[in-house]
């Protein structure tokens, strides 16, 4: 059975060098990741199968981001189930050679060697700018306009 610790590192060095099928076996058959960062305010991940789903879907753009986990902090907490682990992917995108640092901070319950909680602070612009994703993102924040019926009152 991995310390919480073990479980926290072979999940951030797994998230960049794969495989990335086995990433969903870090996790309870039932858990609670969320991204209360992230702009779009996604649903939590609640299950082994919904993570799984998470980490083998394609990139919306082909792009290889080479990176690994640096700067890692791991603070153990009197609860000997959560960590609070500070890091940051850092790398370059192979097609331009850009590169990039996306900062990081999990607090994370893990049980028994698996994941049954995950609140995943992530600086979700920098991931999108790494990504190639910062127009769509830009674009799904803005205030979609409002149809008006012609000859209505405009406030």
């Amino acid at each position: 059975m991995s310390s919480p610790r073990e479980t926290f590192l072979r999940l951030v060095n797994g998230v960049c060098d794969g495989p990335y099928e086995d990433l969903a076996d870090l996790y309870a058959e039932q858990t609670h990741v969320t991204h209360p960062f992230h702009p779009l305010n996604p649903p939590p991940l609640r299950s082994r199968s919904e993570l799984h789903e998470h980490f083998t879907a394609s990139p919306p753009v082909a792009r290889t981001l080479n990176r690994k986990p640096v700067d890692v902090r791991i603070h153990e907490t009197a609860d000997p189930e959560v960590i609070v682990a500070e890091f940051a992917y850092q790398g370059r995108v192979a097609e331009t050679g850009e590169a990039f640092t996306v900062p990081c901070v999990f607090v994370m319950r893990i049980r028994d060697g698996l994941i049954i909680e995950s609140r995943d602070y992530v600086d979700h612009v920098a991931s999108a700018r790494a990504w190639g994703q910062l127009d769509s993102l830009l674009t799904a924040l803005r205030p979609q306009e409002s149809t008006t019926i012609e000859g209505a009152a405009r406030p």
